[in-house]
C-alpha cells in the first residue's frame, strides 16, 4: 500500500519544515503497517493557478496529480497561519477541484476508495479549523476521512517556539499521528476489500 504526502510549508527547501517534521511521525508510523509513503513539497513546484489537472507549458502539477492516483493514502499537511491553512495548502486543493470530474472505468470519482488524513502544526491555536478546512475539501472531492485521523503540535495562541525547537507537546502529537496511521491503514484496506460503488444516478 502507498502514501503521499503533500507538504504545504511556505519553506522552499533545504529549509527546515516543522510541518514535514510531524508528518515524517505519521510516515514512520504508516511504515509499522507496511505503508510505503513518499513527501511532495509543493512550494519547491511551480503549481500554476487554476482549477483542471493540465494548466499548460511550465505545470508542474500534473506529475503531482499522477503522485496521488498511485497513492490509496493521501496526507495533506499545511502549517497555521492566521488561523487558517497556508497559501500553498489552499493552491494544492484548487489544482485538485479538477479531481471532481474525474472518474474510473466503472464511473467512480477517481478520489473514491481512497483515505486522507491531515498534519497541522503552528504556534497559534487554530489547528482544529485548519483540520476542518481541509477535511472538508478533501471529502468534497471524494476522500473516505477515517475518525481522528489527524494530527497537530501548536502552543497556544500568539507567538511561541517552532515544533523543531521545542519538545513539549511532542509525545501527544506522535500518539496522535500513531492513531492516525492505523486509522489511515485499516480504512484503505477495508476500502480495498469493499469498495464504494459509484453514486446513484
Amino acid at each position: 500500500m502507498r502514501a503521499l504526502v503533500i507538504n504545504c510549508t511556505l519553506k522552499p527547501s533545504p529549509q527546515p519544515s516543522n510541518t514535514e517534521a510531524l508528518a515524517g511521525v505519521v510516515v514512520r508510523a504508516l511504515d509499522t503497517h507496511g505503508v510505503t509513503a513518499r513527501t511532495v513539497r509543493a512550494v519547491d513546484l511551480n503549481l500554476l493557478p487554476g482549477v483542471q489537472t493540465d494548466m499548460g507549458e511550465g505545470d508542474d502539477w500534473p506529475a503531482v496529480h499522477e503522485k496521488i492516483l498511485a497513492a490509496e493514502i493521501l496526507i495533506l499537511a499545511s502549517p497555521t497561519w492566521l488561523g487558517r491553512p497556508s497559501s500553498v495548502a489552499q493552491r494544492v486543493l484548487e489544482r485538485m477541484d479538477a479531481m471532481l470530474s474525474e472518474t474510473d472505468d466503472q464511473g467512480r470519482p477517481v478520489a473514491f476508495n481512497r483515505v486522507a488524513g491531515v498534519v497541522v502544526t503552528g504556534n497559534e491555536d487554530g489547528a482544529h479549523h485548519v483540520i476542518s478546512e481541509l477535511n472538508g475539501a478533501l471529502v468534497d472531492i471524494g476522500y473516505t476521512i477515517p475518525g481522528q485521523s489527524w494530527t497537530y503540535w501548536h502552543l497556544g495562541p500568539g507567538p511561541g517556539p517552532d515544533y523543531l525547537d521545542e519538545d513539549r507537546g511532542h509525545d501527544w502529537s506522535a500518539s496522535t499521528a500513531r492513531a492516525m496511521a492505523s486509522q489511515l491503514t485499516h480504512t484503505a484496506r477495508a476500502l480495498a476489500a469493499h469498495p464504494l460503488p459509484a453514486p446513484p444516478s
